[in-house]
């Protein structure tokens, strides 16, 4: 192994152990139910300054103690699939971890909850709710709501996520 390779791969490292010590959005204590019922299928409109844009289908469903959130490009490849299990993350299936989506979903969540959930279900320092119910929660996010599920998520470096419920599909 060439001393350029052994750099790169120590820089790599070091930079991997340090991403684990940053913070992360909080997730509940305790499931709580959400202000929709589920499954639920999200439109999310992501926007990176100054001109980046991506949609994303977002699918929340319950299954058996958990929630399984599935996030689809527009043509229908899955981004990521993790499950909330326990109060902790689990990939589901063979995609490698997204730690952009596992911050996005801990955040969606934290925006679904009911207000009367949220003393219950997130750290009193970790969260704030204003008189005109937009919400903050640690360390990055800010909610600004439309509708329960039409809202804005602002996260760091001027990342933002429009989202938008999407009707229940009808049986056939």
């Amino acid at each position: 192994m060439n001393a350029r390779a052994m750099l790169l791969g120590g820089l790599l490292g070091g930079l991997s152990a340090l991403s684990g010590c940053a913070s992360h959005t909080p997730l509940p204590k305790q499931q709580a139910a959400l202000v929709v019922g589920l499954p639920l299928t999200l439109q999310i409109q992501r926007q990176q300054p100054p001109t980046s844009s991506e949609n994303w289908l977002l699918v929340v469903q319950r299954e058996n103690a958990g929630l399984r959130w599935s996030l689809f490009d527009p043509l229908g490849i899955p981004l990521a699939r993790q499950q909330l299990l326990d109060g902790a993350w689990q990939n589901d299936g063979l995609l490698p971890p997204n730690g952009e989506a596992r911050e996005l979903f801990a955040a969606l969540l934290f925006a679904l909850t009911p207000s009367a959930a949220l003393a219950n279900n997130y750290d009193a320092d970790s969260w704030q709710e204003h008189a005109d119910g937009q919400r903050r929660l640690n360390p990055d996010w800010r909610i600004r709501y439309r509708a329960p599920v039409d809202f804005t998520l602002f996260g760091a470096d001027g990342l933002s996520y429009l989202v938008h419920a999407l009707p229940p599909k009808e049986p056939r």
